[in-house]
């Protein structure tokens, strides 16, 4: 079958839910991952065919669901690395790529620094500050060990070496299993969309992603950042640094918290859509 065909086919039925420019990036994103074809060639060569078009035709069926392409794929890019990515985790967003590039402008390089990432999904900041950072000291722990076993995969796809830790920071048992270290760095993307924010957010994120990783409970929505600022109180080298990705409605709120515990030198740092979305504090 033609893959021009092919192409009409995903505009036919995609166009309604995607925009036309979306659904051509889907089309050449997965001629190349099924059949190896660049978009170059497609433009040079109309008729060019391939023998098992089932392949793209079932991604097709998939976009119309609306699964995620990075799910289609199995893979998606984070701070100019490759992550596999599977339902289990979620897909790594462009601001927590801000995140990342936020504690390294804050790290000496050369400096073996213990650095320990809570809530690491598919490790895509525990990784991506791994490969950055030859002589730190990563840690990542997440209560899934569907999750944990991507990002253990995800390490070694990038040539790095990062020590995981499977459990619960609300519980006592995860705690202790890190007590062991005195942390130079802390960081955590962890859950804090509330409840009243979810009929806002697309299906495609709702029906595919784990809402585990995504969600906190209304009536303590900063239930995570209580429990790690805690735990960072106690397990923080003193000067240590305590980065958070947060809800963009919560900046106020997490300020208060963290004042409140102690830290010091608190910056709250908005995304590139001048979003409140990330913030800094020092263990005094």
């Amino acid at each position: 079958m033609k893959l021009k065909a092919i192409q009409h086919s995903f505009h036919k039925e995609l166009d309604s839910i995607y925009a036309s420019e979306e659904v051509d990036s889907f089309f050449y994103m997965l001629a190349e991952s099924h059949y190896k074809v660049k978009r170059i060639q497609l433009a040079t060569d109309p008729e060019l065919s391939v023998e098992d078009e089932a392949l793209i035709l079932k991604s097709l069926t998939a976009l119309k669901g609306e699964k995620p392409i990075q799910y289609i794929l199995g893979e998606t890019e984070f701070y100019g690395l490759t992550f596999k990515v599977n339902d289990g985790v979620l897909i790594p967003r462009p601001e927590t790529e801000e995140l990342v590039e936020w504690v390294l402008k804050k790290v000496d390089k050369a400096a073996e620094v213990h650095i320990l990432d809570i809530g690491t999904g598919s490790g895509c900041i525990a990784v991506s500050l791994a490969k950055h950072l030859p002589k730190a000291k990563i840690h990542a722990l997440d209560i899934s060990k569907k999750a944990l076993e991507v990002a253990k995969l995800n390490a070694k796809l990038n040539g790095v070496v990062v020590d995981f830790f499977e459990g619960d920071i609300l519980s006592d048992n995860a705690q202790t299993s890190l007590k062991s270290i005195k942390y130079d760095i802390i960081v955590s993307n962890p859950p804090y969309i509330r409840e009243q924010e979810k009929q806002f957010m697309k299906s495609n994120v709702m029906d595919n992603e784990p809402h585990l990783a995504l969600f906190v409970n209304h009536e303590n929505p900063l239930l995570f950042y209580e429990v790690i600022s805690s735990f960072a109180v106690d397990n923080l080298k003193e000067q240590g640094a305590l980065y958070f990705e947060i809800n963009e409605y919560l900046g106020k709120d997490m300020i208060d918290l963290l004042r409140r515990k102690n830290f010091i030198n608190i910056e709250l740092k908005q995304d590139i859509f001048k979003k409140d979305r990330m913030i800094k504090a020092v263990k005094s």
